[in-house]
């Protein structure tokens, strides 16, 4: 896999991303890859702000991957840093490529580096295969999670 480029996300990266994003059955429900503007304002957030990291990979010139991770100073557990893994998407032609184990271990690796003492995730409760995959890498199924739309 040395042939992939991991890197922060540039503003041109944006049609790439949400075309991962909305290539799946959740995606293709919530995402819209035909309107960029309401993602070229958060990707504007998420580049001023130096707790985000939106990150891509490319392979040959071709974004193949993404993910978000986020670092969230905290009080609890003694005061400490943890990091949170989203939108991890891999291109439909790389799937079993072994770039997400890359992705996943690249988060993680940055995320230690960046004094983190917990890497958390969540996934959809209906990606039974990504859920076999997280457990794989060491991440443990330890909670449950709820959502509110606003």
């Amino acid at each position: 896999m040395s042939d992939i480029e991991i890197r922060r996300a540039a503003e041109a990266d944006l049609q790439d991303i949400v075309a991962m994003l909305a290539d799946d059955p959740l995606g293709a429900t919530r995402e819209s890859p035909d309107d960029l503007t309401p993602y070229r304002t958060a990707y504007e957030v998420l580049a001023s702000d130096p707790h985000q990291h939106l990150i891509v990979a490319v392979r040959d010139g071709r974004t193949v991957g993404t993910l978000q991770l986020t670092v969230v100073p905290g009080l609890s557990r003694r005061g400490a840093t943890r990091s949170i893994i989203e939108g991890v998407r891999v291109h439909a032609d790389e799937r079993g490529s072994g770039l997400g184990t890359q992705l996943i271990e690249w988060a993680v690796d940055r995320s230690r580096d960046l004094g983190c003492h917990l890497v958390q995730l969540t996934s959809d409760a209906t990606r039974i295969d990504a859920h076999r995959f997280y457990e794989r890498l060491g991440f443990e199924a330890s909670h449950l999670g709820f959502k509110r739309q606003l």
